[in-house]
């Protein structure tokens, strides 16, 4: 299957993923500790899903969550990228990001979200980039911060109890 990459930065490739990502894909989704922060766990339905949502994506607006890939091995790694998602009501630009867990606290979260948004303001129009997650997860919003994100608000939500806002403008 065609493995079209998005773009590369020091350490890693970020190509759309495909159905022959599902074993990789599920070391990080299907982790119980990696998606502690999620409102379920995955199994292989929900991993399927997972990446038959951001295929469509990718037709749907030439954008989604891309395949992180190491440069040196060509190993996935996890996902990283744009998506649109419900944040407090609104729909709005999104950057999310999932590292497998032996690859965490390495920088490969932070250097594929800075790439991921550094390609959202050559490609995209929108004013604002939003990182949502669960309030405990700390880690995510340190990482949204990382690349020039600010804490926007927080809000209460049924999956996450309350849900933390990070937002970085033009």
């Amino acid at each position: 299957m065609k493995k079209e990459i998005i773009f590369e930065t020091d350490r890693l490739f970020l190509r759309e993923m495909n159905m022959d990502d599902f074993d990789a894909l599920y070391k990080v989704l299907g982790d119980r500790e990696i998606m502690q922060h999620y409102p379920y766990t995955f199994d292989d339905e929900r991993v399927k899903a997972w990446i038959e949502r951001n295929m469509n994506r990718y037709k749907e607006y030439g954008f989604g969550l891309w395949a992180v890939c190491l440069k040196e091995t060509g190993e996935m790694i996890g996902d990283c990228g744009l998506t649109i998602q419900k944040i407090d009501g609104e729909m709005l630009p999104e950057i999310g990001y999932h590292i497998r867990a032996d690859k965490q606290r390495k920088g490969y979260a932070k250097e594929a979200a800075a790439a991921t948004l550094e390609w959202a303001y050559k490609n995209t129009d929108y004013p604002a980039f939003y990182s949502y997650c669960k309030y405990t997860n700390v880690g995510s919003y340190k990482t949204a911060e990382s690349i020039g994100m600010h804490f926007e608000k927080e809000y209460p939500d049924p999956d996450n109890k309350i849900t933390h806002v990070s937002v970085i403008y033009r």
